[in-house]
């Protein structure tokens, strides 16, 4: 009956033990879990961070160096040769354009603020010959010209590429070093619980043999001895106590066990994350398109949704450009982009851009032509209403065409509608 009773709270506390230890494994697992993937999170965004601060400074670098090219001070030579020549000389031939992969698109214009010098290495052809004279009137009427440069790190370059490396290797680094010493502290654990149960267990196996002896005593003298009743009973408690300790060393020397074979699941699990961010660079490029297609496709619904009710506003509008502005062919996106701004005054103040194209096609401030296209199309945007921007180019059977209309908001899906425009669409 004795033994009976004995066994029930040692059963009970085995089970409390177990319990509190796969709880605690539980969220021990969970915290390394986290630390990983918070490293992984600050690994991604230190990079995007570290190539935007790059393409900051780059910008205000060749940005100087365009500033120095266009101060002409030789008024012997054609200011547009100069020019070109000081920006090869500078920018183009800059190491971070050849080895680093860096792209820059840069843009002189003349003192007018109109009149185009320079645009991404090409000049307007100068006359050979051209006298003292005539190469001074072309200097007093471009001097001093003004320069735009932009800078963009594309993600597949060998600066970004660098970046992405170094913040890779840190990476690895610290989660190598945050798993050797979990490893450490769980060794050491281990050791210590294993040195607490040898000696609960030699202490037990003393108690057990100091038990027999009394026992075997116990048998030769008198029952009546309370000495000896009494001692019996403290060394059964003492025992039932060692006992209850003895079980819950072996549950700590359990869960020890299991966070060992946790740390060598964790080792595994660095080298399928090194794999894993082998893969990391090509992935952001892969989300980066996913991002604009998601974008384009949104747009189309959202279209979709509308076109009913702007298709005759598109028949009207498209009427009455066609009818008043005789130098312009006006496409059907554009009217479509036209139609979209949904603001009036915007509308408005595109029309009346439109209006100084056609009639007045000098006196247009042209704000650059647009960069990041096929060699194949030459597109220039104009600016209205801060914000607005008209894409356009020369025209096949009149004298301009207007290809988009669009704002700061829809840039991304008018960029890539000018992408996809083919020779035989601007032949």
């Amino acid at each position: 009956m004795m033994e009976k009773a004995d066994s029930s709270p040692r059963e009970s506390y085995s089970l409390g033990t177990s319990l509190r230890s796969a709880s605690q494994y539980a969220r021990e697992r969970l915290r390394s879990f986290r630390t990983i993937y918070i490293a992984v999170f600050v690994f991604i965004l230190l990079y995007i961070t570290t190539v935007r601060v790059f393409e900051y400074a780059l910008d205000e670098h060749f940005q100087s160096l365009a500033n120095s090219a266009i101060n002409i001070t030789n008024l012997d030579r054609p200011v547009a040769l100069q020019i070109q020549q000081n920006m090869e000389a500078s920018i183009l031939r800059s190491s971070w354009i050849r080895w680093g992969g860096v792209k820059v698109d840069s843009l002189v214009l003349g003192s007018d603020g109109i009149t185009w010098i320079y645009v991404q290495g090409q000049i307007e052809p100068q006359s050979e010959g051209l006298r003292p004279t005539d190469v001074l009137k072309q200097a007093v009427a471009l001097l001093p010209a003004s320069a735009a440069v932009t800078v963009t790190v594309p993600h597949n370059s060998l600066l970004a590429n660098g970046i992405l490396i170094a913040y890779a290797s840190a990476l690895l680094w610290g989660l190598y070093l945050n798993n050797r010493s979990n490893q450490r502290r769980y060794t050491r654990e281990l050791d210590s619980a294993l040195e607490s149960r040898d000696e609960t267990a030699h202490r037990v196996g003393e108690i057990e043999k100091e038990l027999k002896i009394t026992r075997e005593r116990l048998v030769n003298v008198e029952p009546s001895e309370k000495a000896m009743a009494q001692e019996i009973s403290v060394l059964n408690h003492e025992r039932q106590e060692l006992q209850r300790k003895l079980a819950g060393l072996t549950a700590r020397e359990e869960e020890l066990r299991g966070k060992a074979d946790e740390a060598m699941s964790l080792t595994q699990e660095v080298r399928a994350l090194e794999d894993l961010l082998e893969e990391a660079a090509s992935d952001i490029e892969t989300k980066d398109n996913e991002i604009t297609g998601l974008e384009k496709n949104l747009k189309s619904a959202t279209k979709a949704t509308g076109s009913s009710g702007k298709s005759k506003a598109s028949e009207t509008l498209a009427r009455r450009l066609r009818t008043l502005y005789k130098n312009l062919e006006v496409d059907d996106h554009a009217l479509e982009t036209m139609v979209a701004l949904r603001d009036e005054t915007m509308k408005l103040k595109a029309e009346e851009v439109l209006k100084r194209l056609g009639e007045e096609a000098d006196n247009v401030t042209v704000r650059r032509k647009v960069g990041g296209l096929p060699n194949h199309l030459n597109i220039f945007e104009m600016g209205f209403a801060g914000k607005g921007r008209i894409y356009y180019a020369r025209g096949k059977q009149r004298q301009f065409r207007i290809l988009a209309i669009g704002a700061k908001n829809s840039q991304d899906s008018d960029m890539e509608y000018l992408r996809r425009l083919s020779r035989e669409d601007m032949g």
